[in-house]
């Protein structure tokens, strides 16, 4: 037996000094908070990318869906790797590679190359992200453990939302490139100061001779394909397309083995036990939705930005910057509310907050900008850690040990598994609605032909002035006319899903007065964490 295993465990982390726990808190969050910036940060730059990468718009999305899909498959993996590896290897081998995929990202020659190394960068990345929660209520215990869901809950909204800003920024001033490449020096610094600090439990080599290789492929493939589905399906008739029904197949097939090999293995990848407590699978359904309206949000609005109002990627970071200054000015009274009033009460006040933000947003006129956009996305920022930070507390508190990291795991991929649906979702239901709105532009327009007709000769004849040739000057207005119709159907589109989507945070108010507050659990001891 290999030294690493048979060597004494470290010290109680619970005894460690307050300022050695501040340290490798801090290391893992800022760990975590590069995987999850690096899901959206290139939301603002997608424009830029498709030009350097001579991509087309469907191929050029699964720059970010790649990321996504192979971090959904990490996040619940990484519980067992942190088992097999320590946290402080995993952590660190994760940021390390991470690092090299960053690299690779940032020298891609086509699209091909990009999105293949999207997946590995966001596989490997997704191991950062559950570890955090699990080490920060291992080691903190009374008011400082009390501080982590809104610390965490603040990097896992902050991140995502501040993508679009920092890629819009760096794409503007050095390039769209560097938005891989700044990842390099910050990467090196977490896998180095991880080995050096980061010492809270040892790893059990031997659990790598006894993985269930069906369970994880069977994840694997559960996950993906319903990604692949989700992504490619809106493009592809859904199951009108025999690549797309043989992808929902697989993907079906493989989930039921996966719940199959979680309940009866004898060495399962997963454990799927916390969902036996209810709170926790409210908890998990609330994370569902809010990685769902998080994602979609932030994905959502850089797109208008740039499609109806044409900003660059600076105007649109500068835009969307404001959630972010929101979520820091809440994250404080989150953190009280969560732990001094009844959770239930606070995650409502939250929801109907967010609901709130995206039902201001669904009166988006193609004339918006920061001015407009400003009360709806300072709204959102606000009240969507009252959102976060109940929802990890109900979630975590009630495990203790190796649970602990399997819920920790398990409610990561909720909202992650949220936010990639959420994104194929709002892309499906965009496309619809911007048909439907362009055929009820139609009739009207139909209806009144006189009144179109007489704008277009009006246009035509002002335009008459730049150009001399009639005929000319007419088909420049009626391409004018033409695309102001264009524009105002997708911005009337637009409106719909920000509306069906508050709706949906509406309806997830049903579930609150089912939850049952969990008790503060007990101070994790170091037998039972590891």
């Amino acid at each position: 037996m290999s030294a690493t295993i048979t060597r004494a465990p470290p010290a109680d982390p619970l005894a460690l000094p307050l300022s050695r726990k501040y340290l490798i808190f801090g290391i893992l969050a800022f760990g975590q908070f590069m995987a999850l910036l690096d899901i959206q940060i290139v939301a603002a730059s997608l424009n830029d990318i498709q030009a350097g990468l001579s991509a087309g718009p469907d191929e050029v999305s699964w720059v970010q869906t790649a990321y996504l899909m192979a971090e959904l498959v990490m996040i619940p993996f990484s519980a067992f790797l942190a088992q097999a590896m320590s946290t402080r290897w995993l952590f660190a081998t994760s940021a390390a590679l991470f690092t090299l995929a960053s690299i690779a990202c940032g020298f891609a020659w086509n699209i091909e190359s990009m999105i293949v190394f999207r997946a590995v960068q966001g596989f490997v990345g997704g191991a950062m992200v559950p570890s955090v929660f699990a080490v920060g209520f291992t080691i903190f215990e009374g008011k400082q453990r009390a501080l982590i869901p809104a610390i965490l809950g603040m990097v896992s909204v902050l991140a995502p939302t501040l993508g679009p800003t920092v890629g819009g920024i760096i794409t503007d001033t050095i390039g769209w490139r560097w938005i891989f490449f700044i990842n390099v020096v910050p990467g090196i610094a977490v896998a180095v100061l991880t080995v050096l600090i980061v010492d809270v439990d040892r790893g059990d080599r031997a659990m790598f001779g006894r993985i269930d290789w069906s369970h994880l492929i069977a994840m694997a493939v559960a996950l993906a394909g319903l990604e692949y589905v989700l992504e490619e399906g809106p493009r592809k008739d859904w199951f009108g397309d025999p690549v797309i029904l043989l992808a929902a197949w697989f993907s079906f097939v493989a989930f039921c083995l996966f719940v199959e090999r979680s309940l009866y293995s004898k060495n399962p990848i997963v454990r799927i036990s916390p969902f036996r407590n209810r709170t926790f699978a409210f908890a998990c359904v609330f994370n569902l939705v809010i990685g769902f309206g998080i994602y979609s949000s932030t994905y959502l609005v850089p797109v208008f930005l740039g499609r109806v109002r044409d900003f660059n990627s600076l105007q649109i970071g500068t835009t969307v910057f404001v959630v972010g200054c929101g979520q820091l000015v809440s994250t404080i009274f989150a953190a009280w509310a969560s732990n001094n009033i009844d959770r239930r009460i606070v995650i409502a006040i939250g929801l109907s907050g967010f609901a709130f933000s995206l039902w201001l947003t669904s009166h988006l006129g193609s004339d918006w900008g920061f001015d407009e956009l400003l009360v709806p996305q300072l709204v959102r920022g606000l009240f969507v850690m009252l959102c976060i930070v109940p929802s990890v507390n109900m979630a975590l508190s009630a495990f203790q040990g190796p649970e602990l990291r399997s819920a920790s795991g398990l409610f990561n991929l909720m909202r992650n598994l949220g936010g990639a649906i959420g994104i194929a979702t709002v892309n499906t239901w965009l496309g619809d609605n911007t048909r439907i709105q362009a055929l009820r532009f139609g009739e009207a327009l139909a209806a009144n032909s006189r009144g179109a007709q007489e704008t277009v000769a009006a246009l035509a004849q002002r335009l008459s002035a730049v150009t001399p040739d009639a005929a000319h000057a007419l088909q420049l207005a009626q391409a004018s006319f033409a695309r102001t119709v264009a524009r105002e159907a997708l911005t009337t589109a637009f409106d719909d899903v920000f509306r069906v989507m508050a709706w949906m945070f509406v309806a997830a108010l049903v579930m609150v007065p089912f939850c049952k507050v969990p008790k503060n659990a007990a101070p994790v001891s170091p037998a039972d964490a590891h």
